[in-house]
């Protein structure tokens, strides 16, 4: 294995020093080994560290370096080829994900490298832009050379409405469910203001597993246990396991009582059956991408998304809405815009719609080179950049389609083929990079 000298998100061993991003499952793969982690210094925010021991008790805590948002350190890293001293200055600029998670701009001997990790700035919200502007204060008018950046939904067709929106959009649902238990698929850590606007707009508790609430608990929220409970008894909405919110438990909780099931995500694809047909309601015209080139085979993504149209339902008792906690396209766009890097490498190296944000924003980088490839032609090109890839397995067939059976009904190939696919590690270049 080549040694570098940083590490993000990748927990394999072989770097000087580590950066996590977010408590996210894809993020922290190689954190939970056998014998806990001891490989080296982990920079993570303040939130992450108080969070960690709970999800890795392994995990040796004096490791920990704790960095605030727009907090900044300096480090001196001896090169594992070289020996020489490599001098890195490291900001911490919120990501606004799920509460803890970072970015982190790195300059110096390195260069100039900014990695999103997952990430979601809507443009309009407050809150963005104050991070872009700690961003821009910390480029201090530096220009970037590599933007590791969050690819999820990194397609035109995908433009999410703001967070909010999308959950008055989900009060709504409930409210005309007046006698219907419901039940939210969310993560382990993530959509709490969503929870906190349910609870405060309907007046209600929300249930959630002994784990998030213990996570909930260690975040400063509801210290008072007015919003927040573990008895069934006392509220009709419950927060579950995303994992547990499939058709087969939605179908078994409605022979008890009248029961919706609600999943706030931004993975937006139509149902299909076996044969292709539809098994929605049809309440709107789907759109389709179509793929091609080397490496991609051919087929047609099939969409259901519309941010102006109501709430679709999926299967019967079944709701999805567009609440995403990733940055949607034009987010997108308008990172790269902000700091016109000299290239653009997506994090999600197996993303189902294999895209490369070459694809979609080389005119607005200086990375001329790989303008008009294909991502086969590109893929060569992004891992001497040392982000993470996995190899793929057998050729892709001609025509794919996606189909949510009853027993996985959101657990999307898409989320499934993400959680492998994210980390860089930075290497020291051939030739020392100097940075004003």
């Amino acid at each position: 294995m080549d040694e570098g000298l940083v590490s993000v998100d990748k927990f394999s061993g072989g770097s000087r020093v580590y950066f996590l991003t977010h408590l996210h499952q894809d993020h922290t793969r190689g954190l939970g080994a056998a014998g806990g982690w001891r490989h080296g210094p982990l920079y993570c925010s303040p939130v992450t560290a108080r969070l960690l021991p709970t999800r890795f008790p392994g995990v040796d805590a004096s490791l920990l370096r704790p960095i605030a948002p727009g907090d900044s350190v300096s480090l001196s890293l001896s090169s594992p080829a070289s020996g020489r001293l490599i001098s890195l200055h490291v900001t911490a600029i919120p990501a606004l994900h799920c509460p803890g998670s970072l970015m982190y701009l790195f300059r110096g001997d390195l260069g100039c490298k900014l990695y999103t990790g997952d990430f979601r700035w809507e443009l309009g919200c407050e809150e963005a832009r104050s991070a872009k502007k700690a961003l821009l204060d910390a480029l201090a008018g530096d220009s970037v050379d590599v933007l590791y950046m969050d690819n999820t939904f990194c397609h035109p067709s995908l433009n999410f409405p703001p967070r909010p929106v999308v959950a008055e959009q989900i009060v709504n649902v409930i409210q005309a469910h007046p006698d219907h238990e419901v039940i939210i698929g969310v993560d382990t850590l993530g959509k709490e203001d969503l929870l906190l606007h349910i609870s405060r707009a309907l007046q209600t508790k929300i249930w959630v597993w002994p784990q998030r609430l213990l996570t909930v608990h260690l975040l400063g929220i509801d210290d008072n246990h007015e919003i927040f409970t573990t008895q069934t008894s006392l509220t009709r909405v419950r927060a579950v396991p995303r994992y547990s919110l499939t058709v087969g438990n939605l179908e078994a909780l409605n022979t008890v009582c009248p029961t919706i099931g609600i999943m706030p995500s931004g993975i937006p694809w139509l149902l299909k059956s076996g044969e292709g047909k539809t098994r929605s309601s049809g309440e709107s015209p789907a759109k389709s991408i179509r793929r091609r080139g080397p490496g991609w085979g051919v087929g047609t993504i099939e969409m259901d998304y519309d941010p102006s149209s109501p709430p679709k339902l999926f299967e019967k008792d079944s709701y999805t809405l567009p609440y995403s906690d990733h940055a949607c396209f034009p987010e997108l766009e308008d990172l790269v815009q902000t700091v016109r890097p000299s290239t653009v490498v997506g994090i999600v190296s197996s993303s189902f719609y294999n895209l490369n944000p070459r694809l979609h924003f080389s005119h607005l980088c200086g990375d001329e080179v790989c303008a008009g490839k294909t991502p086969a032609e590109n893929s060569g090109h992004t891992r001497s950049l040392a982000s993470r890839s996995r190899p793929s397995s057998s050729k892709t067939p001609r025509r794919r389609r996606i189909k949510i059976s009853s027993s996985t009904l959101y657990r999307s190939k898409a989320i499934m083929q993400r959680k492998g696919a994210c980390g860089a590690r930075i290497t020291e270049p051939e030739e020392p990079i100097s940075v004003a």
